[in-house]
């Protein structure tokens, strides 16, 4: 039997156009050039007295749901770990030890997901064996879930 099909024609997943990033992204990636504009105009010491500001206006303006939560975990890592400094990362509300990202906030809204996301980057200390979470989904925070997440926090800070 004789293979009819042209090279013009569809193969399946192989053949679907990658579109590149999403507006989301596109969104992100501009926040965050302009958070490290808007750093190197103002110098070391005055961007870290303006961070925990920007951070904090970035939280109010957040839909009531991700504020919340927001609002909540920078209060959590303010007292779990105040040697982390709030900054912006990627528009969003993230603490950073020697200015490296250890943890950060990502809002449902921000990427029009159905849960905020409480996330560590490879500073956190949290290894644990081979394998372990380096982000948590949030769609609430109950006493329980804070002094969980106070406990993470100040052990990815040590």
């Amino acid at each position: 039997m004789k293979n009819t099909q042209t090279s013009t024609q569809s193969t399946g997943a192989a053949d679907r156009k990658y579109d590149g990033f999403t507006d989301e992204e596109r969104d992100a990636m501009k926040e965050r050039a302009q958070e490290l504009k808007t750093t190197a105009r103002r110098g070391s010491r005055a961007a870290k007295a303006d961070a925990e500001g920007d951070v904090l206006a970035k939280i109010a303006e957040m839909p009531e749901a991700d504020r919340v939560l927001a609002e909540r975990l920078h209060a959590i890592v303010k007292a779990s770990a105040p040697g982390l400094s709030p900054k912006l990362w990627y528009g969003m509300p993230a603490y950073a030890r020697d200015g490296k990202v250890v943890c950060f906030f990502q809002s449902a809204q921000k990427f029009k997901s159905r849960y905020a996301t409480l996330g560590f980057s490879d500073q956190a200390g949290l290894d644990d064996g081979a394998m372990w979470p380096t982000a948590y989904a949030l769609t609430e925070l109950t006493a329980a879930d804070e002094a969980r997440i106070g406990a993470l926090v100040e052990k990815a800070a040590g």
